[in-house]
């Protein structure tokens, strides 16, 4: 589901993108949201609360917020240097964000009961999920073709709406591929939400031990491709219905 890319790419692939990885999105969402009051998958809100510490001159919180939108965007950034230095048509060339996402979902893990409420502890602990999900975000969207968005509702709220308006006219043109974008925004908005829920009600019993949960779905994200691949091959190689008598 993420070795696609281009032509080969089909709209399976992408609902199988879209499920598993905006799990992981609406979970770390909600359960960053509880562990650390901040929202860990967007700038959006962000932006406001960077102006209203301006405005309030509250230096040192404006200060934290900029840099909590500044790794969103070096996550982005480092993704998508990484996949174009090793060449979109490589091979696992999406292997090096996931397993840095994987690592810092797993340092939360592991050390978020360390998590002191203070301003410093929260800024660690907040960046490095933004962080993570710039990762992930820059990933599904270059692997796509922007066609999936895992870490936020606001654009494809905004684009399941345009999509709805239109398929309501008499005179659409392609009304089949209309369909089937109106479906893959509602594979999105479904798991993203699912994972919200989940996020919030398995970090009240389990705490930051939750966050390995997220973990081990991009693991089987990643188990998934690799091991797809070698089972098809092993099939191919002794199936007997394959062999030229």
């Amino acid at each position: 589901m993420l070795r696609h890319i281009g032509t080969k790419r089909t709209y399976v692939h992408n609902v199988k993108l879209a499920s598993l990885l905006c799990i992981t999105a609406g979970f770390v969402n909600a359960a960053g949201f509880l562990g650390f009051s901040v929202l860990t998958t967007n700038v959006t809100g962000h932006a406001a609360l960077f102006a209203e510490r301006i405005a309030m001159q509250d230096w040192k919180t404006a200060r934290v917020v900029a840099l909590w939108m500044f790794l969103f965007l070096a996550g982005a950034f480092l993704s998508s240097f990484i996949v174009s230095f090793i060449g979109r048509n490589q091979r696992f060339s999406y292997l090096v964000p996931m397993l840095i996402e994987m690592a810092i979902l797993l340092g939360v893990a592991l050390f978020g009961y360390r998590y002191d409420h203070s301003l410093v502890a929260k800024e660690i602990f907040a960046g490095g999920l933004l962080f993570a999900m710039g990762l992930q975000n820059s990933l599904v969207s270059i692997v796509s073709g922007s066609v999936v968005r895992t870490t936020h509702l606001t654009g494809t709220f905004t684009d399941l709406g345009i999509e709805i308006a239109q398929i309501l006219q008499k005179n659409i043109k392609d009304r089949a591929a209309l369909k089937v974008r109106i479906k893959l925004r509602s594979v999105i908005i479904f798991f993203f939400m699912c994972g919200a829920l989940a996020g919030a009600y398995l970090f009240r019993y389990f705490s930051f031990h939750s966050f390995f949960i997220p973990l081990a779905i991009l693991g089987f994200t990643l188990l998934y491709d690799v091991y797809r691949i070698r089972v098809k091959r092993y099939y191919r190689l002794h199936n007997p219905f394959n062999k030229v008598p």
